[in-house]
């Protein structure tokens, strides 16, 4: 069982299936916003479109990961699990804004896992990329207390965005923004990491 957990892909194709079914829901809408497709009597415009075909392709690219790699994260799980309950309301109610809400569900989910985790003088975090990134215990302290607080402000972001602008705003913020977002964070804490980066001596001094 420790070599099935333990079994790693190429990272290119790794970044490639995360993102890809974003990508897809970006060229669709971009292709289909402003269209209106019928069926079953009832009108769907280019938006459900696109997320009826999101959500069905991310649960094909996080079955692929897990079948290549032999593990989920838990935020892959809980990403899965919201992006389905999301997704489905706003293909079965046809209504967009049970989608748009999805980011702020997962940032919430996150902040208050990785907060609940705090409380308890531990660090979520650790258990879920300490594999990629093995860090001393303060240093895992301090990313997660920042993270969490990170999440919080994604989660108001993404409210202020679906509710303000436009649907193209608001698709390019969460294919684009979001993304970077996330990249521009933990670029921004590489002396915590460089700091507390552990090897077989400890964490630098």
């Amino acid at each position: 069982m420790a070599d099935v957990t333990k079994r790693k892909i190429n990272p290119w194709l790794k970044l490639g299936l995360e993102l890809g079914p974003i990508l897809v829901f970006f060229l669709a809408f971009s292709r289909f916003k402003d269209m209106t497709f019928r069926l079953g009597g009832v009108e769907y415009h280019g938006f459900i479109l696109a997320t009826a075909l999101f959500v069905p392709l991310m649960v094909v690219t996080t079955l692929i990961l897990w079948r290549m790699t032999g593990r989920l994260s838990v935020m892959q799980i809980v990403t899965l699990v919201v992006v389905l309950v999301f997704g489905g309301l706003s293909v079965w109610f046809n209504d967009e804004r049970f989608f748009k809400m999805k980011p702020t569900i997962i940032y919430l989910l996150f902040a208050g896992i990785l907060g609940f985790g705090l409380m308890r003088g531990r660090s979520y975090l650790s258990l879920a990329i300490d594999e990629v990134l093995p860090l001393a215990e303060e240093g895992w302290m301090i990313l997660t207390r920042r993270l969490t607080m990170f999440f919080v402000a994604l989660a108001v972001l993404n409210e202020i965005v679906w509710r303000t602008m436009s649907d193209q705003a608001w698709v390019n913020f969460k294919t684009f923004g979001l993304t970077a977002a996330i990249f521009l964070f933990f670029m921004t804490q590489g002396k915590v990491i460089e700091k507390y980066a552990e090897d077989k001596e400890g964490p630098k001094a």
